[in-house]
């Protein structure tokens, strides 16, 4: 098993373009925004989940990880051993930190992080307070994911993100402060509203930060989301294509020239000989090793097999932290891929790395008369795809319409 995600779903506010699980019920503090005085969307605080949830993960984790190895042949009372654990939310960072030091106490025990070699954690800037970074560096957290999205407060807004664009300076300080020196800091582009000028005054910030990894996304309109049913009712005004695809061009001009390496379409990592500062857990993802997740909505992925956790709290505590141990987790949307589809998915997912995929693996998977073959064909023709000596890979081009690209090769 070659990666672990955890994740922890509790928010003290819902941002207007997330489509992630995650619930909001749990106290929270004020960042102080000067343009809010309350989150847009927060109810009173009812219930305090957090330690429910805490206890029925650390159960999860007791049941599930001895049981967690891709060969069947193998001890099934083998230990859970991944090269990576990423805590993801949600916002993991508002999880108390008492709880946060029980969580991490159950991975020592259990010998999960014996051979963990990067563990990352995803931070709001508002969240992250030295007390809480020095308990995670002291539990084996050596990498932080800060989602500072933009320090222009109009950015900020349009997006209904509750932090302070100061705050991600803080964040990241208290991180170092407590020796977390690996920090990816992510970014958002085509807010609408944003300028180009906008957008240079974001990346000169965040280049000021100096981190290691920088991820840059261009903002996605999901379809159950109040960012979207703005969108549709006109009170929102999306960025035009060719203004978008001008912003992926800036941020490639921008980042490559700080002598940050392109390596998978929407990241970068600070350029060494040795590529550490690339996120270790995602390359898993985008290589279709196998992981485990762990908590409500964490999806799980081994040999083909896919799955993920019913997303919901409320029957994830029931089942963990209640009275029915012996009965099935609630999980759903099981898929067991066939080897064509584990073809195309390998190719979705290798594609979208700046190396791309290995001609011989290509050649040895792609038939010659399959009807991915005359795609590839076609691509390289259209200069969307091209070959190196090893590798067949997106072009320049065909960065700017990677999905569409990729989608024919499904």
């Amino acid at each position: 098993m070659a990666a672990l995600y955890l994740h922890l779903p509790f928010c003290f506010h819902k941002c207007h373009y997330c489509d992630f699980y995650s619930v909001v019920d749990t106290p929270a503090p004020r960042p102080g925004n000067p343009r809010q005085t309350t989150a847009p969307n927060r109810q009173p605080a009812t219930v305090d989940r957090q330690p429910g949830f805490t206890r029925a993960l650390i159960a999860e984790l007791a049941q599930v990880a001895p049981d967690a190895t891709p060969d069947p042949t193998s001890d099934p009372a083998a230990p859970l051993r991944p090269r990576t654990v990423f805590a993801g939310g949600g916002t993991p960072t508002f999880l108390r930190p008492a709880l946060w030091d029980r969580l991490l106490a159950a991975l020592h025990r259990g010998g999960t992080l014996d051979q963990t070699t990067e563990f990352t954690v995803e931070a709001n800037p508002e969240t992250v307070t030295p007390d809480l970074m020095r308990r995670l560096a002291d539990g084996g957290v050596n990498r932080v994911s800060v989602g500072a999205q933009s320090f222009q407060q109009a950015s900020l807004d349009a997006l209904e993100r509750w932090h302070r664009p100061e705050s991600v300076a803080t964040a990241v300080d208290a991180c170092r402060a407590a020796g977390i020196t690996n920090l990816s800091l992510d970014l958002i582009f085509a807010i609408p509203g944003q300028t180009m000028a906008m957008l240079d005054r974001d990346l000169d910030r965040l280049l000021e930060l100096e981190p290691t990894h920088l991820s840059t996304y261009g903002l996605t309109y999901e379809p159950q989301t109040p960012l979207t049913a703005r969108l549709r009712v006109g009170r929102v005004q999306a960025i035009d294509e060719d203004t978008e695809r001008a912003m992926y061009a800036r941020v490639l001009e921008r980042l490559e020239g700080a002598g940050f390496a392109h390596y998978e379409v929407s990241n970068w990592a600070r350029a060494t000989p040795d590529h550490r500062h690339r996120c270790a857990h995602n390359l898993a993802y985008w290589t279709n090793a196998n992981w485990l997740g762990l908590g409500p909505g964490a999806a799980s992925h081994v040999n083909g097999h896919r799955w993920r956790n019913a997303p919901n709290l409320t029957r994830y505590l029931a089942h963990w932290d209640g009275d029915t141990p012996d009965t099935p987790p609630p999980t759903q949307d099981h898929e067991r891929l066939t080897p064509d589809q584990r073809v195309g998915e390998r190719l979705m997912l290798g594609l979208r790395l700046s190396d791309g995929i290995e001609r011989a693996w290509v050649h040895e998977n792609v038939s010659a008369g399959h009807r991915r073959a005359a795609a590839i064909d076609e691509l390289l023709g259209l200069d969307m795809l091209e070959h190196t000596p090893t590798h067949l890979r997106l072009t320049r081009r065909g960065l700017f319409v990677a999905d569409s690209v990729i989608a024919k090769l499904l």
